[in-house]
């Protein structure tokens, strides 16, 4: 580990902790030559997964496309920045755990939407009308109608609607 500061390559390690929900080991470092002090973190290393697109080319797959998108979905709803770490990092390490290493879109969408719905309604409805390609507001009036009856009943659904369209 080299210094952020001089550049030495020896340092030595004065304490470690578990960091992340044990995810990762956290090390204070001191520097064997300046002195400076400074923190590393550790985390393993998963095999890379390979994203299979909808039009069947294959990429890296990028965590931080999965936040950018829950981010958008998610503004002025009330979710918290951490509520929405946790949903990316739960469905990372679940795609980390499969036996393949390609996975695709689609199954990450869904897996999203799965996370989304139970997080926050609103929030799920945004993601799904991006990610579903909604042409009107037919295709938002048969998402909302998948929505479980218990938050809300059919009668408002319908309610709403129809003040909407009038």
């Amino acid at each position: 580990m080299l210094c952020p500061f001089c550049s030495h390559p020896n340092s030595r390690v004065l304490e470690s902790r578990s960091a992340d929900e044990s995810s990762s080991i956290r090390r204070r470092r001191e520097c064997l030559e300046c002195r400076k002090r400074f923190t590393t973190y550790e985390r393993v290393e998963f095999v890379p997964l390979v994203v299979i697109k909808r039009s069947g080319k294959r990429e890296s797959f990028d965590r931080f496309k999965i936040l950018k998108g829950v981010t958008i979905a998610c503004e002025k709803t009330g979710v918290t920045r951490s509520q929405i770490e946790d949903l990316v990092d739960t469905i990372e390490t679940e795609l980390q755990q499969r036996a393949l290493r390609e996975v695709t879109t689609q199954l990450i969408g869904e897996r999203v939407l799965k996370s989304l719905r139970e997080l926050n309604e609103v929030a799920y409805v945004r993601f799904a009308s991006v990610y579903r390609q909604f042409q009107g507001i037919s295709d938002f009036v048969e998402e909302l109608g998948r929505l479980p009856a218990d938050h809300m009943t059919r009668a408002k659904l319908e309610d709403i609607l129809h003040l909407e369209t009038q």
